[in-house]
């Protein structure tokens, strides 16, 4: 199985070369953040909104994949700011708990929209995914 691109009609296309989320056997690799349907910032200035709207978006790709939130095995977190650490974890944590906890790490870095305040880069692994 070669590597394939994952759509979701519930997460925004980028106008921007990349895919919404890609498979590679049964890896998948995408990036999320807090942008609706239509491209527009969801809970501007609030971090756990920003949280949870970026991590649905994640939830919709690995469900087009095939897969669901337990197959994460990897999520690196970007946030513009490490005073919003907590107020992500608090919504991170309605994602991600119990025994399937994936390996994390978080950075800061700026983003190309102002408005957002944090980014998922995340490796899953899907063990059937959906081949289309």
């Amino acid at each position: 199985m070669g590597k394939q691109i994952v759509y979701s009609p519930k997460v925004l296309t980028s106008p921007n070369p990349h895919s919404q989320a890609t498979l590679a056997g049964n890896h998948f690799y995408t990036a999320t953040v807090a942008l609706d349907v239509e491209g527009k910032v969801v809970g501007v200035g609030d971090i756990e909104a920003q949280t949870v709207q970026a991590l649905t978006n994640l939830t919709h790709l690995l469900e087009a994949a095939g897969g669901t939130i337990d197959d994460v095995a990897r999520v690196m977190i970007y946030l513009s700011d490490m005073r919003y650490f907590q107020g992500m974890n608090n919504a991170y944590k309605k994602f991600f708990f119990g025994d399937c906890l994936p390996s994390r790490a978080t950075v800061t870095g700026t983003f190309g929209i102002p408005e957002l305040l944090v980014e998922f880069d995340v490796i899953a692994y899907i063990d059937n995914p959906k081949v289309s």
